[in-house]
């Protein structure tokens, strides 16, 4: 059983990391339609990508050494599904209105970025540091965890980049795949929610 719930753990860093970096991707449609695809545009959601990500492993960290249990990164997890299946209604009347009041410069562009994927991808960014508090038995064995954990991770964004822009985008508008990304999620949640079961 704890190789199982191992394994979920792994597993779910892998897809989590995938849905993050694909949201990325996606929210870059978002936001093209009333800021343009620039530069600037990019370096807004990178910015807010790095921050959230920042935010999150902080969090992350702080929370599972008072709480060691998978029903961190489940409630993380959920929480961020939610917030996703909101953005496809909210997403033209908010930036419209973020257009209209602020302009098109770099301030406007950079809170319609946080607006769309500072609060779900900072509740995914907690996912690693938990994870890694979770999956560890020993002192001997931290460097190993934590550089698997974030190494499956990272593949996982790898991944969601690439499977984001080349096969789903193409295939599906950008509000059907972002409740994809918030169903996904919601069954990360779930698996996490009976791992953490699993525990007791």
């Amino acid at each position: 059983m704890p190789r199982a719930r191992a394994l979920v753990i792994y597993a779910n860093a892998f897809v989590v990391g995938a849905a993050l970096m694909g949201f990325e991707m996606l929210g870059s449609r978002y936001l093209f339609p009333y800021f343009g695809g620039g530069i600037g545009t990019w370096a807004a959601l990178i910015s807010t990508v790095l921050v959230a990500l920042t935010v999150g492993y902080l969090v992350g960290g702080a929370i599972v050494d008072r709480y060691p249990s998978s029903i961190v990164i489940a409630i993380a997890c959920a929480l961020a599904a939610v917030y996703l299946a909101v953005i496809p209604p909210a997403a033209d009347p908010v930036m419209s209105a973020i257009l209209e009041s602020m302009g098109d410069g770099p301030v406007a562009i950079l809170l319609a970025s946080a607006v769309l994927c500072l609060v779900p991808l900072t509740f995914l960014g907690t996912f690693s540091p938990v994870a890694v508090r979770l999956l560890v038995r020993s002192t001997d064995e931290v460097g190993r965890v934590a550089g698997l954990v974030y190494g499956i991770s990272t593949f996982g964004n790898v991944f969601g980049v690439l499977f984001t822009t080349f096969t789903l985008i193409p295939a599906m508008g950008s509000r059907a795949i972002t409740y994809l990304f918030a169903a996904v999620l919601g069954a990360c949640a779930v698996s996490l929610f009976f791992v953490r079961k699993a525990e007791h």
